[in-house]
Order: structure tokens, then sequence, then C-alpha cells
């Protein structure tokens, strides 16, 4: 009989469990996705913390685990993406480096607002403002890597703002005239290439971006769900910001100005790359003949996650001994 009622007792605990979940996702679907992030960010030995500054709240990961005087790697998403993209090259990184992983204003945990501008032009200058807020008081180079429409905003950042970097780290990044490819051409016709709205085109944008299969991440049930909602009520904002960094007039902007960074820099990109062409890096290049250049083979647009071990390596030659 005592196992009986250690049974029902269990029972009834399980079943108060799954109501109390029931009811948070029916109050904030969108939470199951927050928690798995949750589970990652600590997974990968990370801390969450924000901050307000000009009117936008910023989410940001972070690890202060390295040896006095180490550089500081602030490490900024693409679009689309988030601060979780990095957690797998964060792993590699981390006790080494000081690592900075934030949100950028409008993605992610950070706040977007009405009618924002969330282009090239702007967001370089609110991350400058993060770098000298947040990264340059730890002390020691200021490293900054920026993937995709990051390495965009990264890339303006070191040739507007130079006293806030030290080194810069471009990979698969935007902001030049790359070679046409069917991703191009898309956002020129003025669609979005990485819009998702159902399984199917959930599962074209995770082809798009991945090449590596092995690298590829399953969504499963009811997360899928959660995510394609979130991202068909994302659908405007994308479109807003894809009208400024990938068909308005500051869209090549990054590689213009390219010529104006001097500091030491590394130009990543994958072979395989769909979305930004690998020879978008030779562009960057003609423009920054100190960069180092890194192409790896077997990888798409997701070199930080298809290939972290590579990407880590060639990270931490560009920053250095800590």
């Amino acid at each position: 009989m005592r196992w009986r009622r250690a049974l029902y007792a269990a029972a009834l605990v399980a079943a108060a469990s799954f109501a109390v979940v029931a009811v948070l996702l029916w109050r904030n679907p969108y939470g199951l996705v927050l928690a798995d992030f949750h589970r990652q960010r600590i997974a990968a030995g990370l801390s969450r913390d924000s901050l307000v500054l000009d009117e936008h709240r910023w989410v940001y990961a972070y690890s202060n685990e390295a040896p006095a005087g180490a550089p500081t790697l602030v490490l900024v998403h693409g679009f689309t993406g988030s601060k979780e993209n990095w957690y797998p090259l964060a792993q590699r990184l981390r006790g080494r480096y000081r690592l900075l992983i934030p949100d950028l204003p409008g993605w992610g945990e950070s706040q977007r607002r009405d009618g924002g501008d969330y282009g090239f032009v702007a967001q370089s200058a609110r991350l400058a403002r993060f770098i000298e807020r947040v990264a340059r008081p730890q002390g020691g180079e200021v490293v900054l890597i920026g993937h995709s429409m990051g390495g965009g905003i990264a890339a303006l950042t070191a040739a507007r703002y130079p006293r806030e970097v030290d080194r810069l780290g471009l990979l698969d990044a935007a902001g030049v005239r790359f070679r046409d490819n069917r991703f191009g051409i898309e956002v020129l016709a003025g669609r979005n290439p990485f819009a998702v709205h159902d399984g199917a085109s959930l599962q074209r944008y995770l082809d798009t971006v991945f090449f590596d299969a092995a690298a590829k991440p399953t969504i499963p049930w009811p997360a899928d769900a959660i995510y394609i909602a979130r991202r068909k009520r994302d659908a405007a904002f994308e479109q807003a910001v894809l009208n400024r960094i990938g068909r308005g007039p500051e869209r090549f902007l990054p590689g213009e100005e390219a010529q104006r960074i001097r500091q030491p820099a590394l130009l990543l990109w994958c072979r395989q790359d769909a979305v930004i062409d690998a020879s978008a890096m030779a562009l960057y290049a003609a423009r920054m003949p100190q960069a180092r250049r890194v192409l790896l083979d077997g990888c798409g647009h997701m070199s930080l996650m298809e290939r972290p071990d590579a990407v880590a390596q060639a990270v931490a030659a560009l920053a250095g001994p800590p």
C-alpha cells in the first residue's frame, strides 16, 4: 500500500508540474525557447546581464573568467540571429578571454522600438557605445568579431570608432557587392530569403544557412511551432532591416569604409556559404591588406557553429595570447 501512495503522490506532483508548465506556455509560448537558450548558456559557462543604453535595453551573455589583462572578445550576431549562435565558440574560448556576447538592439532579448533604425550606421554607433560602456572598463584590448550582418556592423564600427576597437574579425560578413547568388538576387528583388512562416520555409531557412548536415540544428515539436510563430510576427521587422542593409543606400557602406580600418584583422569565410558568397572575402581583403584570410571548406554561412574549432583557432590567432 505504501508504494501505491508514493506512486499516487508522484502522479499528483507530475500533474501539477504539467499544469504549471502548460499555464506558463499559454501565457508566453516563446518561454519554452528561452528556457532552452538558458540551458545552452549555462552549458557554455556564461552569465547573463542587461543594461539600458541610448533608450534600448541590451541583454548580453558574458564570461569574466580569464587571466588578468586578457583581451575582451565582443561577439556580434547576424541577421535573424542572436547571442546564442556564439555559444559553441564561447565554450572553446572561455577561460582564455573575457567574453561579451550581446543581442543587438531589435534582436533576441534586447529591446526593439517601433519605427527604429536598425541598419548598419545606427547599429554601429550603438555598438561603439556598448563597447565603451561595458568592454573598455574591463581593461585589455577589445577584439570585435562580427558575423554576417554583424560583420558589416563590426566593420563600420572599427572604421568610424577606431578608439573602441583594437582588433577586428569578420566572419562571412555582409556589406560588399559579392558575386550574385540566389540569396542576393532575392534580396534585391524585395524578398526576404530568410522568411519563416511554416515548416517547409523553416527547413529551407536552415538548409540555406547550414551546409554541414551534422551541424544543422533540429527543432522538435512544440518548439518548432513556437519559433515559426515568432518569426511570422517578426516578418515586417526583418523586411525593414533588409531594406536598409540589403537594398538601401548603406548596404555597401561597410565595404566602402573598410579602407579606413587600420587595426589587425581577420577575414574568415566558408567556401560553401550560400548567403554571403566567399567572393566577399577578396573584396574586403582589397581594402584591408593587413587582414589574415582564412577560407574553410565543408561549411556554409554559419561557420561559428559548423566549424567552431577552426574558428576558435583563427580568433585566438587574431586576439593573441591571453
